[in-house]
């Protein structure tokens, strides 16, 4: 099979490899972290979640940074790569540590989120630089293929991690010792990827001309011009600025219906918080083994009908089953659904990597997908924002899966007037 044999050629490459490794511990890391954050504050007794209190602890972990990302882009093309993931990751270790102590201690709820947000923070600035770094070890002909594997690797390793945290969190006894222990596992990952990253010469992720030192008020100027720097590449590059639109789109989407799903575990499928949590925990797993699908589809996809092209058949896909899949409000075809968006979002999420890292220079790289890493933010947060209007205490809303499909509709439609011409 063409996949395997280019999946056996990208793994041959030793500094893939070893970039990989990193990425698969580090969102093996975050997806422990997430998962032990999301059942404290989702499904802990003492805590009757509602669509309003998730939208505010997603605009409390990703809002502000993401107001502050582009000025991380600008560093991150200043910064050694290799040094962001090695210190980024130590310091989430750190950090992680600190969220647990505060779950045990019962801390303020505004004290947790202050800890959980210096890891989200964090963590913006190893993702990014991971995209930006891919270039860097692998060739142009296969840039769509480690596209394919790298990031979804790294979500399924992020999944698999999801799965340790439901597994610490249902084998323990029920309380915050459960997890607190979650996310000291987590912490223990950020470790062991940070010392991993030492593996990876130092020079070799780039940039090519680091920065120089500068006093604070100087650097915060040269920031400044830099993401106009950036912002004008990007407008250079209009396939660029159109995938990232579209990329965008499709992650409000699947905001919106990520927390339906937690709602309808929380209240409208379960009579108590561990047959919601088990019953979550099957619509991440469904969620990851639609984007290993998207992983193997995808090189094969656009081959035969170019980026665009495959991101229109995406959103066209989801208009259509995600309205026949979602409105029943059942177990099973929700469960199909999470599959079926998970390989159609991470699809285009692929395609979208490739058209950046393609189309934008190296060295306005790390700002753009720091842009990029923050779109994705405020899209999820908005998302959750407008969810928590529309949705009752159990999570069916009609009115919120015709919205999504309604938008899916609008981007097929978008990308089949533009996709020819840049096929």
């Amino acid at each position: 099979m063409p996949v395997v044999r280019d999946l056996r050629v990208l793994l041959q490459l030793r500094d893939f490899r070893r970039l990989l490794a990193v990425r698969l511990l580090s969102q093996t890391a975050d997806g422990v972290y997430q998962i032990a954050l999301a059942t404290y504050v989702v499904f802990s007794p003492e805590k009757q979640a509602s669509p309003a209190a998730i939208a505010s602890a997603m605009a409390v972990l990703l809002l502000p940074y993401s107001l502050l990302g582009p000025f991380a882009g600008v560093l991150l093309d200043r910064w050694r790569r290799r040094q962001v993931l090695l210190h980024g990751n130590l310091l989430r270790a750190v950090l992680a540590t600190g969220t647990a102590a505060l779950i045990v201690g019962g801390a303020p709820d505004w004290l947790f989120y202050a800890s959980a947000l210096s890891v989200t923070a964090v963590n913006r600035f190893v993702l990014a630089g991971f995209s930006a770094a891919l270039p860097r070890v692998v060739g142009p002909e296969r840039l769509v293929m480690a596209n394919s594997l790298s990031p979804t690797a790294g979500t399924l390793a992020a999944t698999a991690g999801g799965g340790l945290a439901f597994a610490i969190r249902l084998a323990a006894p029920e309380g915050a010792a459960s997890d607190a222990w979650a996310v000291l596992l987590g912490a223990t990952l950020y470790l062991c990827a940070g010392l991993f990253s030492l593996r990876i010469p130092i020079g070799l992720l780039g940039p090519d001309a680091p920065a120089t030192r500068t006093r604070t008020r100087t650097a915060l100027a040269a920031t400044t011009r830099g993401l106009a720097d950036g912002l004008r590449h990007l407008a250079e590059r209009r396939i660029a600025a159109e995938a990232l639109a579209v990329m965008t789109l499709m992650r409000f989407c699947y905001g919106a219906l990520t927390v339906t799903v937690l709602m309808l575990c929380r209240y409208a499928w379960s009579g108590d918080g561990s047959e919601g949590l088990t019953l979550l925990g099957y619509a991440v797993a469904a969620s990851g083994a639609g984007f290993f699908a998207a992983a193997v589809i995808t090189p094969w996809a656009v081959s035969r009908l170019g980026r665009m092209g495959w991101m229109a058949v995406c959103a066209g896909v989801a208009a259509v089953l995600e309205p026949a899949l979602g409105l029943p409000f059942e177990p099973v075809p929700m469960l199909i659904a999470a599959f079926v968006l998970g390989l159609v979002t991470q699809g285009t999420k692929i395609a979208t990597d490739t058209v950046v890292q393609t189309s934008v220079d190296d060295v306005f790289r790390g700002r753009v997908f720091s842009l990029y890493d923050v779109l994705f933010n405020v899209a999820f947060v908005g998302a959750a924002a407008v969810a928590s209007l529309m949705l009752p205490p159990d999570g069916r809303s009609a009115a919120l899966i015709v919205m999504v499909a309604v938008l899916y509709a609008a981007v097929t439609v978008a990308l089949t007037g533009f996709g020819p011409r840049r096929a």
